[in-house]
């Protein structure tokens, strides 16, 4: 099929789908997006300012086909890599090049027609971060058939976003009598909030259920995790403090700005012994990277790695945090780098519970997506689970919430094992803005899409 060809295709169905500004609801599955694709890309020798929003005509092909869950052939037989990106996008590192596009999908009154033979325009460029240009992704011998769902709602559950919310003594009474392990309590400063923006400080609505479960333990990683000190906290390690202090992002779906920066943070300061500590703008990747939805949501494999390897990140004093869609800053302050970017276990699907100790231990505190429900707003300290409760007073969606584990330990008195968690509500939240959160079960997803990132220092 010619170039032209292709691309009317890809236009005639792309007329139907818009970009938007609300946390992509895309859902498609490695199901979806293995096969052959073939991308139709822009004019190259631009740089990291094209804007792949306007219309482009492609003046080259390239083939390319994924194999699940990681491999990537192109029509060649060169050999590359490719990954999901939970269920809104994939990128593609082939032959010295790096192509990211999120899936298309459109909105149809609430309903959501996923096109995942299709993408969104995306960007390319050499793997030196040069010749830039924009593409998009069609794959071949698809049927062009759109799926149609409607994002994760639990059954008999209405949800009014403007409602404020409101103090349920009998919920948290519900929660401490039905365990042991943990203790729930009332935060005064939720009184008045909107339960929409309870929803976005816990990292904004599911699209569907995406999460995979963890990889199966090899008896190799069961030797080297084996290995491992019984408990590890990057906050003291021999007395020294490799972490951040806690943040407090409010009410904007900013969890993945937090989380990530959280991670780069950490990171600079162990590779550099803490010679330096540096703290990252989080409004700059709210306000300016392409690759989230603002106020609405993102993932840290998208922001603290590659946003960080082909923009940078600046830090805090350059660009404050203020809380909202501020319009992005054009600065000339220092921007800070980073490369090796990888979901633990090499691809999205691959983590599991001693792959993230390893990855903790060795390099630094991992960022991880989970999900958020009514009764972890409650939490106020000890080894959190979900107890099954709901808050019907306060309805509440299942959230995407990004966090930083930094450490890992059991329980003395009741042997129970934790991940040790820096939220980013404020010091007054939790355990002075941490949680704890068993380990070993996947406790909502907590071990299934840990991302590592490696700054440049």
């Amino acid at each position: 099929m010619a170039v032209s060809t292709v691309f009317l295709v890809i236009l005639g169905v792309l007329q139907y789908v818009q970009l938007s500004t609300a946390d992509t609801p895309a859902n498609c599955t490695y199901e979806d997006i293995k096969g052959t694709w073939k991308f139709l890309i822009g004019p190259r020798g631009n740089d990291n300012t094209v804007d792949c929003s306007k219309p482009f005509t492609p003046v080259s092909t390239y083939d390319v086909i994924l194999e699940f869950p990681d491999v990537a052939y192109d029509n060649q037989g060169q050999r590359g890599f490719w990954t999901l990106i939970y269920n809104q996008g994939f990128e593609v590192v082939i032959n010295d090049k790096k192509f990211f596009a999120f899936s298309a999908y459109k909105n149809d009154s609430g309903k959501i027609i996923d096109y995942c033979e299709e993408t969104f325009p995306g960007w390319v460029h050499d793997i030196n971060e040069k010749n830039w240009a924009c593409y998009n992704g069609v794959k071949q011998q698809a049927t062009f058939t759109p799926k149609h769902h409607v994002p994760y709602t639990k059954p008999n559950q209405v949800f009014d976003s403007e409602r404020k919310y409101k103090h349920n003594a009998k919920f948290i009474e519900a929660i401490n009598v039905v365990q042991t392990s943990w203790v729930a309590g009332r935060y005064a400063g939720y009184e008045g909030m909107s339960l929409r923006d309870l929803h976005q400080r816990g990292g904004g609505r599911r699209s569907a259920r995406a999460y995979p479960r963890p990889a199966p333990i090899t008896k190799y990683q069961e030797e080297i995790s084996g290995q491992l000190p019984d408990e590890f906290d990057w906050r003291d390690v021999n007395g020294v403090n490799y972490v951040s202090p806690v943040r407090n992002q409010q009410s904007c779906g900013s969890c993945y700005a937090f989380g990530s920066m959280a991670m780069l943070e950490a990171r600079t300061r162990i590779l550099t012994n803490n010679s330096r500590q540096p703290v990252f703008s989080t409004q700059d990747a709210v306000s300016c990277s392409e690759y989230a939805q603002a106020c609405e949501g993102g993932f840290p494999y998208l922001i603290a790695g590659k946003y960080g390897e082909d923009f940078g990140v600046i830090e805090e004093s350059c660009f404050p945090y203020t809380g909202k869609e501020s319009p992005c800053k054009k600065t000339k302050c220092r921007r800070h780098y980073t490369t090796d970017y990888y979901y633990i276990g090499g691809y999205y699907g691959a983590c599991n519970e001693p792959l993230m100790r390893m990855e903790l231990v060795k390099n630094g505190p991992v960022a991880i997506s989970f999900e958020v429900y009514s009764d972890f707003q409650s939490y106020k300290g000890g080894i959190y689970h979900h107890t099954g409760l709901q808050d019907h007073f306060n309805p509440w969606e299942i959230t995407n919430h990004v966090v930083l584990v930094v450490g890992y330990g059991q329980d003395k008195a009741s042997g129970e094992k934790f991940w040790t968690v820096k939220n980013s509500w404020g010091e007054k939240w939790g355990e002075k803005g941490y949680f704890r959160i068993r380990r070993g079960t996947d406790e909502c997803s907590m071990e299934s899409m840990a991302v590592a990132v490696t700054p440049v220092v």
